[in-house]
């Protein structure tokens, strides 16, 4: 078997880096909620054990923990509360800190420290990212210190004999730059992982998966014409041949064109039976009147079940329903697999479907972060132009028109977002930013416009940069650029006289508006 690591997730903002850290290594992880058992865990066999931070107190009641039975089933390194937890499970003293540690710190390592710190020099600090109110006061029988801070007597520690490791601060976040040593270190130093878990890997186990499940039954495939729907249609495509045909629903609310561009690909180019469902009224129909935005992903993802059940008899009554959900949007709508983070906004394609449908979902991206995705679909030879295109989401549009939706509303916005993303492409910018797109504010301003008094709509600009999704930083145009994008926009299209642009970073806002 391949090396994996298991991550029990006791609630942290970076428990997600901890895993993207662990696979930038090459190594196979994945994100399980503390409530499982020793027993669970040693059937899942992992080459080594990450607990991850967390806001509780180890010593509080109710608090997430672990069976003492865990810590022996493989090596285990614990980070912040998991740290602390390792100490407080094994007799050692937890305690609030005299002073809480926020931010960075240098951090002072001892002699001895052992393999977590190899090619570390115990003469010089290094720089890590602290967030923490607890400390070890005390460290349980067996459990000596590797390093310390000047918040933190007890930075790092590690068993004398067994294969347990806990640090003080955050080796995952890119404030720790030396942070991916330590993990690297733990896992094949400690650990002895093998840097094995590829694209190339990963294919051939989703594929072997695949037609396990399926056997000689159908397979329709929700497409939306985008990376994640694109690359998982191709991986099952790979799997099954022609048991699979892909179902695209146009429902209105897409971007301009985005129809004709997917039936060219999906049938010309990759060969892909390609069946296309018009739903526009149906759909605008179903949202007439709702504000809401999580009212409005639960319609969408609703009537995306009601057409796929329609579409399916000319599918030859498939059974099984492919979707390209990702682990953000796992996590986003509600933590990983009921772990303790908080749920940030239901995904049409994970909580918004429809409860009793028929189908039996196969979702063989629901593990990958978007960069994983992108290079999967490059190992299985997609385009790059289909690649490197931005996300969009399952909702569409019907997420970017704020308020209600109607299709004069979603005619603007498209007509406007398609100016920008041009512009973008014109002046070279497209691949340098993650993701850009416009929305349409549910507000008008007043204007002036041929000597007349307008009172028209608003579109706000978005435009980040990223690497998963996870955390955003707005992305900073040229000034020349925006200046032309916004007088392109308030000329070209009926309707709008004011443009602005979102310079919020995620987080605290997320990167689509609803």
């Amino acid at each position: 078997m391949s090396s994996r690591v298991l991550i029990l997730d006791y609630g942290s903002q970076y428990t997600q880096l901890i895993a993207r850290r662990v696979r930038e290594a090459r190594v196979y992880s994945e994100i399980h909620p503390p409530t499982r058992t020793a027993e669970w865990i040693r059937e899942w066999a992992p080459t080594g054990i990450i607990l991850s931070g967390g806001p509780n107190s180890v010593y509080d009641e109710n608090v997430p923990t672990a069976q003492l039975a865990t810590l022996e089933i493989a090596p285990v390194l614990g980070v912040c509360y998991g740290m602390n937890l390792m100490a407080y499970l094994n007799g050692g003293e937890v305690a609030p800190a005299n002073s809480r540690e926020y931010g960075r710190a240098e951090v002072y390592l001892c002699p001895h420290s052992g393999p977590l710190f190899r090619g570390f020099d115990d003469n010089e600090p290094f720089v890590a990212w602290m967030s923490h109110g607890d400390q070890v006061r005390s460290l349980p029988p067996g459990f000596v210190t590797v390093a310390h801070s000047d918040g933190s007597p007890i930075a790092a520690f590690r068993h004398e004999s067994k294969p347990w490791y806990g640090v003080q601060f955050h080796p995952e976040v890119a404030h720790t730059p030396r942070g991916s040593e330590v993990l690297e270190n733990f896992l094949f130093e400690v650990c002895g992982a093998t840097p094995s878990w590829t694209p190339s890997m990963f294919i051939d186990d989703e594929i072997a998966k695949i037609r396990n499940t399926v056997g000689n039954r159908r397979v329709i495939c929700g497409l939306s014409g985008g990376v994640d729907s694109s690359v998982a249609a191709t991986l099952v495509h790979r799997a099954i041949g022609n048991q699979l045909t892909c179902v695209f629903v146009d429902t209105g609310l897409l971007r301009l064109h985005e129809r004709e561009q997917v039936e060219r690909t999906f049938r010309a180019h990759l060969g892909i039976e390609l069946i296309t469902v018009d739903a526009s009224d149906r759909f605008l129909d179903a949202l007439r009147g709702v504000e809401d935005p999580e009212e409005k992903r639960r319609i969408i993802g609703h009537t995306f079940i009601d057409v796929f059940e329609d579409a399916t008899r000319s599918a030859g009554d498939a059974e099984f329903l492919v979707q390209g959900t990702l682990y953000p949007d796992v996590i986003e709508s509600a933590s990983p697999r009921g772990g303790p983070s908080v749920t940030i906004k239901t995904h049409h394609n994970v909580g918004g479907l429809k409860p009793g449908m028929r189908f039996t979902l196969i979702e063989p991206l629901r593990e990958l972060f978007k960069d994983e995705v992108r290079n999967v679909g490059r190992e299985l030879g997609l385009p790059e132009a289909m690649i490197g295109r931005h996300p969009f989401p399952g909702p569409g549009l019907g997420i970017r028109v704020l308020g209600p939706v109607t299709k004069v509303s979603l005619d603007v916005l498209r007509q406007a977002d398609a100016i920008y993303l041009e512009e973008i492409r014109e002046a070279d910018l497209y691949d340098r930013i993650w993701q850009a797109f416009a929305v349409l504010l549910p507000i008008r301003s007043v204007g002036v416009m041929g000597d007349y008094r307008t009172y028209e709509n608003v579109v706000a600009l978005r435009a980040v940069t990223s690497t998963d999704g996870m955390t955003a930083d707005w992305y900073e145009f040229p000034h020349d650029v925006l200046g032309r994008i916004s007088n392109r926009i308030i000329n070209e299209v009926r309707g709008i006289n004011r443009v602005v642009y979102d310079v919020s970073s995620k987080p605290p806002a997320t990167i689509e508006w609803e």
